[in-house]
C-alpha cells in the first residue's frame, strides 16, 4: 500500500558537503540534523528528493584501497565509478536512516528509499579532453608515471604535494534510474538519489559502462529536477543568501535574480569559480530547461523558510 504522498510541493534538495562532515561519525552526527531539517519540509507535505556531495567520502575510499592495496599486494585497486557507488551506498544508507527515524518520532506516515544512481555522460563531452579534478592518493612522480603506463589513467602534479590520479568533469545527460525514483517520489517516498552526481556511465552497444568521472552534484540535481517538473531546485550551502562583492566593505545579498541578471554577475566574476558559481549554474540551467520552477539557494537550517519564500536567493526565468 503506498504511503501518504505530500499535497505541496515537489522539491529536489541538493546538500552540500557541510551536511555530511569528513568521517563517518562526524557524518552519522551531522545527518541527524541534516534530517529534522528536511523532516521540517515533510512535514508541510512537500514531496521530497534528496541528492548530496561525496568529494571527502570518494576519496576517502579511493585512497583507502589505493594504500591497501600498495602496502598489502592482496587488496585490489577500486575503480573510481564502484568508489562512486559504494560512497552513495553509505552515505544513502545514513541519510535515509536518519529521515526515517525523524519521520517516526514525529508519526508521520512516509518512508525512505535510497536509489544507487548511474549518470549518462557523453565520450566527446570536451572535459575528457582536459581532466581536472584530483581523486585518490598521493604518489612519486616514478609512482605515477609507473601507474599510468600500467592503466592508462592520468596523473597530474598537485600543489606540490606530490602526483594524483585526475579524472574528468563532464555534465550529466541523463539520469538513468530516472522512472525509478519518480515512482517512488509519486508514491510517497522520501528519495534518497543521485548521490555525487550520480556514477557516471557511457551509454554504448553493449549498454552502460562505468567511466572515471566526476560529475558535479549540483548540475545532476538540477537536471533531475528539471526532468521532473519539480516546483523548487534547493541547493544548500553554507550561507543564507549569495553575495555580490563577497568579503568586501560593499558586499550585499541578492534576494532574486533572473537568468540574465545572473548571467551578468557571472560575467563579473561576482562568484567564485570552486564555490557558488556552479551551483548559480546549474539553478540557470533547471530554470532555462524548467520556466515554472524556481530554484533557491540558501543554507540547510534555512530551507524550510526558503521554500516559504522569506528567505534565501531565488533564481528565476
Amino acid at each position: 500500500m503506498p504511503y501518504q504522498k505530500g499535497e505541496g510541493k515537489s522539491v529536489v534538495i541538493a546538500l552540500g558537503g557541510n551536511a555530511l562532515g569528513d568521517t563517518p561519525q562526524e557524518q552519522l552526527a551531522l545527518v541527524k540534523e541534516t534530517a529534522k531539517n528536511i523532516v521540517d519540509m515533510v512535514g508541510e507535505g512537500i514531496n521530497v528528493v534528496v541528492s548530496h556531495g561525496n568529494g571527502p567520502q570518494v576519496g576517502m575510499i579511493n585512497n583507502a584501497f589505493a594504500y591497501a592495496s600498495q602496502h598489502d599486494g592482496k587488496t585490489p585497486e577500486m575503480p573510481f565509478p564502484e568508489a562512486g557507488a559504494m560512497s552513495q551506498g553509505y552515505i544513502g544508507y545514513q541519510l535515509s536512516q536518519a529521515i526515517l527515524n525523524d519521520l517516526k518520532d514525529r508519526g508521520i506516515m512516509r518512508s525512505t528509499a535510497n536509489v544507487i544512481t548511474q549518470t549518462v555522460v557523453d565520450p566527446d563531452d570536451p572535459a575528457f579532453q582536459n581532466p581536472t579534478k584530483p581523486v585518490g592518493a598521493f604518489l612519486s612522480e616514478e609512482e605515477a608515471k609507473a601507474k599510468a603506463e600500467e592503466t592508462g589513467w592520468t596523473f597530474k602534479e598537485d600543489a606540490g604535494r606530490g602526483w594524483r590520479q585526475v579524472v574528468a568533469s563532464p555534465k550529466p545527460v541523463r539520469i538513468v534510474e530516472f522512472d525509478a525514483v519518480k515512482d517512488l517520489m509519486d508514491n510517497g517516498y522520501v528519495v534518497v538519489s543521485t548521490g555525487g552526481g550520480g556514477v557516471p556511465v557511457f551509454e554504448t552497444e553493449d549498454g552502460y559502462v562505468g567511466v572515471p568521472a566526476v560529475i558535479d552534484k549540483d548540475r545532476s540535481s538540477a537536471k533531475l529536477a528539471a526532468d521532473f517538473g519539480a516546483d523548487m531546485l534547493v541547493i544548500l550551502t553554507a550561507v543564507e543568501k549569495v553575495c555580490v562583492n563577497f568579503g568586501k566593505p560593499d558586499q550585499a545579498q541578492i534576494d532574486t535574480m533572473t537568468i540574465a541578471e545572473a548571467e551578468e554577475y557571472i560575467a563579473q566574476g561576482q562568484f567564485a569559480p570552486g564555490s557558488m558559481l556552479p551551483k548559480v549554474e546549474a539553478c540557470i540551467e533547471y530554470v532555462r530547461a524548467y520556466p515554472e520552477g524556481k530554484a533557491l539557494i540558501t543554507s540547510l537550517e534555512c530551507a524550510a523558510a526558503g521554500i516559504e519564500g522569506k528567505t534565501g536567493t531565488v533564481i528565476t526565468a
